[in-house]
């Protein structure tokens, strides 16, 4: 098998995504007791090795002596053609075994336009497809990550899903199948077992009754002993939970080629559009002098060259300053970089972009959202036009010359002037450049705007809203292209098409299972590549399972629908999400609950006390 992978590896483009044996990755002698896990991220190597998530499982399920956590990547196109023409099976990268010798196949769902990666990995693994179809020759299939928190769209594909974060849950379900390999206990048995964990839903044990008009009428478990609410799992201490010390190092470059130190979970900003704002509550830090430690050591055993401090809204950490100075004096000398995402405008600090400087200077980049006061007050966005013109101005006198603005287009009440506002703020940052003197600022001004559409995620306040059709974002777009012709300015959108289908499986329920098998047949992969989507395909997939897609992206739900998800329990009450959703109707703010408590629900349900 080795030998024929090598041998294959010689005809690929890039056979550095497929041969292992980087540094830090592990070598494990397999025993007999050995509970092999595939950690399986469904798109290529590049992007799947910049994911933290990735790094975190990876390493903790490595430190058990009897587990060995292999990983597994979508393989590019023309590896694939080789498999299947060779009839070599889909293998992992540690050890080159064929995935079906796994006991465990773990996907982590990212992006609603990766699921059919997920059947791809699949087939070329000679693992039946649909969960009903498999035995206890097969790997168990399991599934984590933000998409989770919908599992339906896949829950006929998928054995097992993991709600929240899966540090301490899969160490359960390791302990529990460590005692099924020990009593010989059959695939059902162990499924019965670990649906007792909290944090695991098992969509074999539940049933689904529809309405006429295809809502669904009665969602239950198929007995008793099953929970009738999946309630997610959280880590309520960071410091506490376990943390890499050391990363793979990839032999090729990667998306990130970087250090990452995660220094919070939760976000307390409440954007109603917002998905990860919601599912990841309640907020919790870590130490600063505990991320400092973990960055000594990342660095000292990777040599990463930059660091990169990770969280939903980065400058909201209250030990920020501190830790960003701190990075700054302990690595200037050894000109390490330190990267901070996900800056607000309203809580930039001209102070740590200076010290951020010293070693290396990037791009800025803000994400205002939407174009109008009035629209980002609907959308509880909470900053203003003055905090961006204001941190724009302080950027330019440092010398910055590059600030890329994200937008969204097609938000609930949105309306053309909103869009105009977008192309106003686009002219007042190149205006603001050019009235920052000659001699502070840098040359060559580049703007780059970018518009990614509305897409209704579950578990916001805008889970009951309709995306526009794709018809009417292709409007938007060209109405932006048209008034953003600059020389200075770039502008960027994402395909309308791509979003359809993402708003599609974002709010499916579990009759989508078929249409995803259908358009796989039909040779839909890497839909989230542009050159691979295949809209038409998928359309007639839709067509062929008697599915309207616009039934799921384009209707407005009701309140009291039942949802595919709300057999799912994030600890934010479904009362709070329309009581936010109707305070967007009206443009009223909610505040951080940093300030004052709004009410959520997190803190009753799942920690107790204040958050």
């Amino acid at each position: 098998m080795n030998e024929k992978i090598e041998e294959i590896l010689y005809k690929v483009e890039k056979p550095s995504r497929y041969i292992g044996g980087e540094i830090n990755s592990y070598k494990k002698e397999i025993m007999e007791n050995t509970i092999r896990f595939g950690f399986a991220f469904p798109d290529i190597y590049e992007v799947g090795m910049s994911h933290l998530g990735m790094h975190i499982i990876y390493n903790l399920l490595n430190q058990i002596d009897d587990v060995y956590c292999e990983r597994i990547f979508s393989p590019w196109i023309d590896l694939e053609e080789i498999l299947r023409k060779e009839n070599v099976p889909l293998f992992t990268l540690e050890t080159q075994s064929p995935i079906d010798q796994m006991d465990f196949i773990g996907f982590t769902l990212q992006y609603e336009l990766s699921y059919s990666n997920i059947l791809n990995i699949l087939d070329l693994g000679n693992i039946p497809l649909k969960s009903s179809d498999r035995n206890s020759s097969h790997p168990i299939i399991i599934a984590g990550g933000p998409c989770a928190y919908n599992p339906e769209p896949l829950a006929e594909i998928i054995d097992v899903f993991v709600l929240g974060e899966s540090e301490e849950v899969l160490m359960e379900i390791m302990d529990v199948y460590r005692n099924v390999k020990t009593e010989d206990l059959s695939r059902q048995e162990f499924l019965e077992k670990i649906s007792e964990i909290q944090g695991v839903y098992i969509p074999s044990f539940y049933e689904v009754e529809y309405n006429d008009d295809n809502t669904i009428k009665n969602f239950k478990p198929k007995q008793d002993r099953y929970p009738i609410k999946i309630k997610k799992r959280i880590i309520k201490e960071l410091d506490d939970i376990f943390y890499p010390e050391k990363v793979i190092v990839p032999y090729t470059d990667v998306v990130h080629d970087r250090a990452m130190i995660e220094i919070f979970r939760g976000c307390t900003r409440g954007c109603r559009f917002c998905q990860a704002g919601m599912i990841y509550r309640p907020i919790r830090e870590r130490k600063s002098e505990k991320a400092l430690e973990l960055a000594d050591k990342l660095l000292k055993s990777t040599g990463y060259e930059e660091i990169s401090i990770s969280s939903l809204s980065t400058s909201d950490y209250s030990q920020l300053n501190e830790l960003v100075r701190s990075l700054i004096d302990n690595y200037l000398s050894k000109k390490i970089g330190v990267s901070v995402p996900s800056l607000r405008l309203d809580s930039f600090s001209i102070k740590l972009i200076e010290e951020i400087q010293k070693v290396r200077k990037t791009g800025l980049t803000f994400a205002p959202e939407a174009g109008t006061q009035r629209l980002r007050d609907v959308i509880n966005k909470g900053i203003t036009e003055k905090d961006l013109t204001e941190a724009t101005a302080n950027a330019f006198e440092l010398g910055w010359n590059s600030v890329k603005l994200y937008f969204m287009i097609g938000l609930p009440t949105e309306t053309y002037k909103d869009l105009d506002g977008i192309a106003d703020l686009g002219y007042k940052v190149v205006d603001i450049y050019y009235d920052t003197p000659k001699e502070k600022r840098g040359k060559g001004l580049n703007v780059t705007i970018s518009t990614s559409s509305f897409v209704p995620k579950p578990f916001t306040p805008f889970q009951w809203e309709p995306q526009d059709t794709t018809e009417t974002l292709v409007e938007k777009q060209n109405y932006l292209k048209d008034k953003l012709r600059h020389r200075n300015i770039i502008y960027n959108y994402h395909d309308s098409k791509t979003s359809f289908l993402e708003a599609v499986f974002a709010r499916g329920d579990r009759k989508l299972s078929d249409v995803l098998i259908k358009a796989w047949e039909m040779g839909c992969k890497f839909d989230g590549w542009q050159e691979h989507f295949r809209y038409e395909t998928w359309i007639k997939a839709f067509d062929e399972c008697g599915i309207d897609p616009s039934f799921y992206a384009n209707r407005k739900r009701k309140y009291d629908e039942i949802l595919p998800w709300d057999h799912i329990d994030i600890g934010v009450t479904k009362k709070y999400l329309i009581n936010e959703n109707e305070k967007s109707k009206e443009g009223k703010l909610t505040q951080d609950c940093r300030s004052q408590c709004t009410g959520c629900g997190i803190n009753s349900g799942f920690i107790g006390g204040v958050c």
